[in-house]
């Protein structure tokens, strides 16, 4: 069961009225395909149907604040809009109408700590705490905790292998390992912890904690509800881009598990 949390008062991320609308190129392709695209170009004001553009209304409309300390669960069917949520708190997709408002640096899992399949688990270390905003005195201090945390050298030295020799278990455990490493103000995880043993998963789930009580704010994708049980003290339910419930943990679950039969 998650512990209940003493709200810090202070926000660190609004979102109002926020819509985030995808355009998708449905224009055929073939013979004469390039022609038609350079006079789509060139019809400047011609509106998106017109260009051959389709519309995908990903996020309607979702209102929420978040505070310090909180640690908020966000579910929902597949395509129901989480990740492209988390993306827009992050910066890395503009709002078709609203806004989205952030105290703070916030970090995507995955996003800023990108690995490179070509080089060692070792060098993806240094480059995935540099890119989270560490300093190299830091990542050298935390280096094995880091390692060892993520539990990739539990049957070899794998850290010293290149990326692309890892299952894509071990490559999500090392990047929440080096996400982890370090205090964010606003931390987002996609499904990291659907990856790896349920030994993994309790070591994930007291870092997001300690996290928590260092004031910041923890944003987690899961289709795992014991996971947002264990972890959460509040849940986002969205469907279809709208948010369809907001409360405390163990509300919103029982109503979603009634909505999915579950």
């Amino acid at each position: 069961m998650a512990e209940q949390n003493t709200q810090d008062p202070r926000p660190t991320v609004i979102a109002d009225d926020l819509h985030i609308v995808y355009r998708v190129n449905g224009a055929k392709t073939g013979k004469g395909s390039a022609t038609a695209a350079l006079s789509r170009i060139l019809k400047r004001g011609s509106d998106d149907a017109a260009r051959g553009v389709r519309k995908v209304h990903a996020v309607r409309g979702v209102s929420f604040v978040a505070y310090r300390g909180e640690a908020i669960g966000l579910i929902g069917s597949n395509g129901s809009g989480k990740s492209t949520l988390l993306r827009a708190i992050a910066g890395l997709l503009p709002a078709e109408k609203g806004k989205v408002y952030t105290d703070g640096q916030p970090s995507l899992l995955g996003v800023n700590a990108a690995l490179m399949n070509d080089l060692t688990g070792e060098r993806n270390v240094i480059l995935g705490g540099l890119a989270m905003g560490m300093s190299r005195e830091q990542i050298k201090e935390r280096y094995q905790d880091i390692v060892d945390f993520s539990g990739i050298n539990e049957k070899g030295d794998f850290i010293t292998l290149p990326m692309r020799t890892y299952s894509s278990g071990m490559a999500a455990r090392l990047r929440f390992s080096i996400a982890a490493a370090k205090d964010h103000d606003v931390l987002m995880i996609d499904e990291a912890l659907a990856t790896g043993d349920r030994k993994f998963q309790k070591r994930s789930e007291e870092r997001i904690r300690e996290l928590r009580k260092e004031a910041g704010t923890v944003f987690l994708v899961s289709h795992n509800n014991k996971s947002i049980r264990d972890t959460c003290n509040r849940v986002l339910w969205l469907e279809r881009g709208e948010l369809r419930m907001d409360g405390p943990t163990d509300e919103v679950l029982k109503e979603y598990e009634k909505f999915t039969g579950k």
